[in-house]
């Protein structure tokens, strides 16, 4: 995607309008003329009416420029607000997308703590059942010494400790299973502990799974409002260049205003031949949300890119692809519903399903150097669109994609498939990924 070529338009669209208005000024005048006097005064007469005519053409030409004059600065001032609506749109998108991204990689952490909780429980579960008569001797004598049932030890291990712990300081004990006791203390002591810790990563994780739910939302609503804002910016310059062309159908030649337009549009060419030199060789600050071509070469962003998505990687480039021979890309298994995000600045040469790879989009980053992603459930990108690094540009499934990528028919999580190529081959991407420094290329 390129900036709207806004002089160009601006100079057609005079060139046109100036026409016509000179064709009805003419049909006017033509309409009004009287036969003309014979003699001396026949010829002042004809050189007046002539006069006249030109200065009717002269002022219609100026009118009408003088309303595409108002015209280019409404439309450059449309372009301006358009400009700025994006690059706050682009932050907001880049930002919240980083927020979905970071609650993934929570949860998943969470998540896998939890497990880990589940299986310590589990081991104390077993412990404790293996002493089974060590704490129904203990818990029995509790009851004598309060008088009260024992505790549910699954229900309530608290109570359960705290009678044990009571035994033991009270002498309700026998010395023989003392030790056990003590070792019974332990584990309940520990039981206690783990389901405490597992109730407080329920707390977050019950948190995080409110707050991704209400930053997805935010997500999609900023998706759907950046293609709605190019839609609009589309329908726009299509608007305009029919107008012109329309006008320029109905318009007749000025050999002159034609010759002076010509001149104008040549410059106007070689200045923004000049200014898009300019700036290839300056290219835009990282920080500018509203640029439309990539702030760094993608040979310099080396040790600079975020992964795409947030998961375990499966296989790597290189590593043996299942079939026996090396893997032109890697593999990351992600959670169900993972937002994928760009890993560089790039445009959209392909967005669709492609073959068993799911949804697959191709990135070209500049230079020849082109990034495929596949594997997605959906995209939200379109073709020859231009997305910033940390761009959110699709989803994944709920489950793994049958797919060449990862052969594993064991492996139910959703798999993104990631690919570097440089001039139609492969390339090791591991150089480019953001390194101990976890710097980052982000709008």
């Amino acid at each position: 995607m390129r900036r709207p070529q806004i002089d160009l338009k601006i100079l057609r669209a005079a060139a046109a309008g100036a026409l016509f208005a000179v064709s009805s000024a003419d049909a006017s005048v033509a309409e009004t003329r009287v036969p003309a006097p014979t003699g001396a005064a026949g010829d002042a007469a004809v050189i007046e009416a002539e006069r006249t005519l030109k200065g009717a053409e002269l002022e219609a030409v100026r009118r009408e420029l003088d309303l595409t004059t108002e015209r280019q600065a409404e439309i450059a001032a449309e372009i301006a607000a358009l400009e700025k609506d994006r690059a706050s749109l682009n932050a907001a998108l880049l930002e919240t997308a980083a927020r979905v991204q970071d609650l993934e990689a929570s949860l998943t952490e969470t998540e896998g703590r939890l497990s880990q909780l589940s299986e310590e429980e589990a081991a104390i579960r077993a412990s404790l059942d293996s002493r089974r008569e060590v704490l129904a001797d203990v818990l029995a004598a509790a009851q004598r010494i309060g008088r009260r049932p024992p505790p549910a030890l699954i229900v309530r291990p608290e109570d359960a400790l705290g009678a044990v712990r009571s035994a033991i300081v009270l002498g309700a004990v026998l010395p023989e299973i003392r030790v056990e006791a003590e070792a019974l203390a332990a584990d309940l002591a520990a039981l206690v502990e783990v389901r405490s810790r597992a109730e407080t990563e329920r707390d977050r994780l019950r948190a995080d799974a409110v707050s991704i739910k209400e930053e997805e939302t935010r997500l999609a609503l900023l998706v759907e409002e950046k293609r709605k804002a190019g839609t609009t910016q589309a329908q726009m310059l299509a608007q305009e260049r029919a107008r012109a062309e329309e006008l320029a159908g109905k318009a007749r030649t000025l050999e002159e205003l034609m010759t002076s337009l010509d001149r104008e549009l040549a410059a106007a060419q070689a200045e923004r031949k000049a200014a898009a030199e300019a700036a290839r060789l300056a290219r835009p600050a990282p920080n500018d949300t509203g640029r439309l071509q990539p702030a760094i070469a993608f040979a310099s962003t080396k040790g600079l890119l975020s992964h795409p998505i947030r998961g375990v990687t499966l296989r790597d480039f290189g590593e043996d692809d299942g079939f026996g021979t090396p893997s032109p890309g890697l593999a990351i298994a992600s959670r169900a519903g993972a937002r994928v995000t760009a890993p560089a600045d790039g445009w959209v040469v392909y967005a669709g399903r492609f073959r068993s790879y799911g949804q697959l989009l191709i990135l070209d980053v500049g230079d020849g150097y082109h990034i495929l992603l596949a594997g997605m459930d959906k995209i939200d990108v379109e073709h020859r669109q231009f997305v910033l690094a940390g761009e959110p540009v699709g989803t994944m499934g709920s489950q793994r994609l049958a797919s060449a990528a990862v052969p594993d028919v064991t492996l139910s999580q959703p798999v993104l498939y990631i690919e570097f190529r440089k001039d139609g081959a492969s390339i090791d991407p591991g150089p480019w990924w953001v390194g101990s420094q976890d710097r980052k290329v982000r709008g």
